[in-house]
């Protein structure tokens, strides 16, 4: 798939990630994204002419963010503790400021089974990424005696990520940001070593 977007296409993904945070893939519809970006569902056919790819395009972008950003924090942090917090901290801005309530795949995660077939696969394919730098920032901060891992860092990174989605389903819940700040936080002092 082509990431090379007009202008117009840009925006039309932006506000589908806004959508797509607030209800997931069945809560919105091409007329409810029209009246956010005030142009016509035709006009939003000749983009995308599916809805199916245009959540695709929305999560491959989403995607390829999280890995620039991801990559942005090793090459700016070089302790591994601060860069996991950073991670967080991103995060518990996003969902205080409401910018980013949840994310995107925590949210199509839910709806696996009934998404089309290449979004579950960009999905999953998120999850592998995030988990991947996760095992790799716990397997590093271990060596240097910041961590102490129980398992390997492939299994305490599935688990950190499955607490910091679950905290923002919490913070959702509870119409309370501080509550994915205070979860996250303690994730992180589960793994510190003592």
């Amino acid at each position: 798939m082509s990431l090379e977007l007009s202008p117009r296409a840009i925006e039309i993904a932006e506000h589908t990630k806004v959508l797509l945070a607030a209800g997931g893939y069945n809560g919105f519809s091409y007329a409810d994204l029209s009246e956010r970006v005030r142009i016509g569902k035709p006009s939003i056919h000749h983009h995308f002419p599916s809805k199916a790819e245009l959540v695709q395009t929305v999560v491959t972008l989403h995607r390829q963010q999280t890995r620039e950003g991801l990559a942005a924090l090793d090459s700016q942090i070089t302790d591994p503790l601060a860069r996991l917090s950073a991670y967080t901290a991103y995060w518990s801005k996003c969902i205080r400021e409401g910018s980013a309530p949840i994310c995107i795949c925590a949210m199509l995660a839910a709806e696996l089974p009934m998404i089309p077939q290449g979004i579950a696969v960009e999905v999953s394919g998120y999850f592998k990424d995030l988990t991947s730098w996760i095992a790799a920032v716990l397997a590093e901060g271990a060596a240097k005696g910041q961590f102490k891992l129980t398992e390997s860092p492939a299994v305490e990174a599935q688990a950190f990520l499955s607490t910091v989605h679950g905290a923002m389903l919490t913070a959702r819940a509870s119409k309370n940001p501080e509550a994915f700040e205070s979860i996250s936080r303690a994730a992180i002092g589960r793994l510190k070593a003592a």
